[in-house]
């Protein structure tokens, strides 16, 4: 019987890296994309000393983080032994091999930068037309950090370890005590080590009290300074950041991110800020769910002159009838009074009183009526022995008006989840990036988000545009543009007349006017 036999291991052949990975492979695509990238606009370190070892072009790196992501290979170390046994990372890298150091250090020491080439990624889809820039879905994901809850502490948690601790403190002494007669030297030097030890502990715990008291936070990390303890999903929590992120209707492309540490209540008014500077409009309308229901976060959308629509909450606190809630009292905006279903009007002095939650205040008036105690209704009404009080903020309007608008638009809010959730799905559920690959602060952390969002519009592009397309694309940038906005760069160098400044503002016009010009925006808002 016959077989099919391989080559002979010691032949010895030419081989040529070129033809072994095909003109369609997507590494090629990569490779154009970072040619088409000028490294020191983005803001990648490229001043490096002449003496000692050579260092790697941040080119390289970001092409082998780009592969990596794309294919689901986050870690150092094994991007390092990818890089010697994958054909299309050698291709890719010429041959070469980064110590799992340097490539750590790369991702770690660039988050501005790599935000920069996320916005690239955003800057190719809307040339592509994929951009529909008048839908758009705002929501966070929990993306779990490199801090267990172990190392995880609150007030209430260190006085618990602090008190286990004394009553083992205490049980050591009362052992001591009703020694009879001289217990042996070895077993006092073994209660006297525990005793150290529990000391030892108990000073730990005492200093992150300490450091909770004078920084004014909740909770204290240890592995991870930044990441905070946050509620995941029904009501489960792990030690996490926060992502909020940005994704337009059309083609489920993000547009923009952040990495925090805190709920989502306080974080609509910026997104909203960022989405009207990315897209230079205000005639869109951003979708959120109930946790941005925030009525100071109104007033920001609103001062921005964009459309929100925001999932109504439920109730708080109902009344002992469910028939006398807050929602069935009518407000009368001309007379500025409540009444209520027994028909009684609330009225108020006019006075604004500041209510303060957390680290934010809300100014509000105060709605009552004397007659409530002699009201028929009042225990189906409140509980309060003083009377109803109804409590309306600055921001009562706007919210009415949200409350009008998803009223008005059940079908188009309906779409949210499936245009936020997308991005979230595939990062999570398929590529399996749940959690956050770097450690030590919020900016470190930042960086492995922009990789990830990077990827996805990468991958986003390459599905949808036809690569033959995109290859060209990318050829005109690489071959073309990149080397006229040098020579601009190279004439701006030389400064020294009023002629040279029209030469170089006409270049910037020009290639600000070119749909194919792929640059760094410098107008792109800075995260808060």
């Amino acid at each position: 019987m016959k077989f099919i036999k391989g080559k002979d291991r010691n032949q010895t052949e030419f081989f040529c890296l070129e033809q072994a990975v095909g003109q369609d492979n997507e590494v090629r695509l990569i490779d154009l994309f970072v040619s088409a990238i000028n490294m020191e606009d983005y803001g990648f370190g490229m001043d490096f000393i002449d003496n000692g070892r050579p260092a790697y072009h941040p080119a390289e790196l970001l092409r082998l983080f780009i592969y990596g992501y794309l294919n689901r290979i986050r870690s150092s170390r094994q991007l390092e032994r990818e890089c010697q046994r994958n054909i299309e990372l050698m291709w890719l890298m010429k041959g070469l091999v980064p110590d799992h150091n340097t490539i750590a250090n790369f991702r770690k020491n660039n988050p501005k930068a790599i935000r920069r080439i996320f916005q690239a990624t955003v800057s190719m889809a809307k040339n592509f037309d994929l951009i529909g820039a008048k839908l758009l879905a705002g929501d966070s994901t929990k993306l779990r950090a490199q801090n267990s809850k172990k190392n995880n502490f609150n007030p209430k948690k260190i006085e618990r370890h602090i008190a286990y601790i004394d009553e083992q403190l205490a049980a050591y002494n009362t052992i001591l005590a009703q020694q009879d007669g001289d217990p042996s030297e070895e077993k006092r030097a073994e209660i006297g080590k525990r005793i150290e030890k529990h000391r030892q502990h108990r000073a730990k715990y005492q200093s992150f009290q300490k450091q909770l008291d004078e920084s004014g936070e909740v909770q204290i990390s240890t592995s991870d300074p930044d990441s905070r303890q946050l509620i995941t999903r029904n009501n489960i929590t792990e030690v996490a950041y926060n992502v909020q992120t940005t994704v337009d209707a059309k083609h489920n492309i993000p547009i923009d991110y952040k990495v925090t540490n805190v709920n989502d209540s306080k974080a609509m008014g910026n997104m909203v800020r960022r989405c009207k500077t990315i897209l230079g409009k205000t005639d869109f309308t951003l979708l959120y769910d109930k946790g941005y229901h925030t009525g100071t976060e109104f007033g920001y959308a609103n001062k921005q002159g964009v459309e929100v629509m925001v999932a109504i909450p439920e109730v708080a606190s109902h009344a002992p009838d469910m028939t006398f809630d807050v929602a069935n009292f009518i407000y009368d905006r001309e007379m500025d009074c409540y009444i209520c279903p027994a028909g009684v009007q609330l009225v108020t002095n006019g006075r604004w009183y500041t209510k303060q939650h957390g680290k934010t205040s809300n100014k509000m008036k105060h709605y009552k009526t004397p007659s409530c105690k002699a009201c028929a209704f009042f225990e189906r009404c409140t509980k309060n022995k003083a009377g109803r009080l109804i409590e309306r903020t600055e921001h009562a309007e706007l919210i009415e008006a949200n409350r009008l608008r998803m009223q008005a638009n059940k079908e188009t809010y309906r779409r949210r989840q499936a245009i936020v959730e997308h991005p979230f799905g595939i990062i999570k559920r398929q590529w399996g990036f749940y959690y956050i690959m770097t450690k030590r602060t919020i900016k470190h952390a930042s960086a492995d988000v922009g990789l990830i969002f990077t990827a996805f519009n990468i991958r986003r592009i390459f599905n949808i545009v036809d690569k033959k397309t995109l290859k060209k694309y990318l050829e005109h940038l690489s071959l073309f543009f990149l080397p006229v906005t040098a020579f601009f760069k190279e004439i701006c160098r030389h400064d020294f007349s009023g002629r040279i400044k029209s030469i170089r503002k006409f270049g910037t016009f020009l290639m600000r006017l070119n749909r194919l010009y792929l640059s760094p925006d410098r107008s792109y808002p800075k995260p808060i």
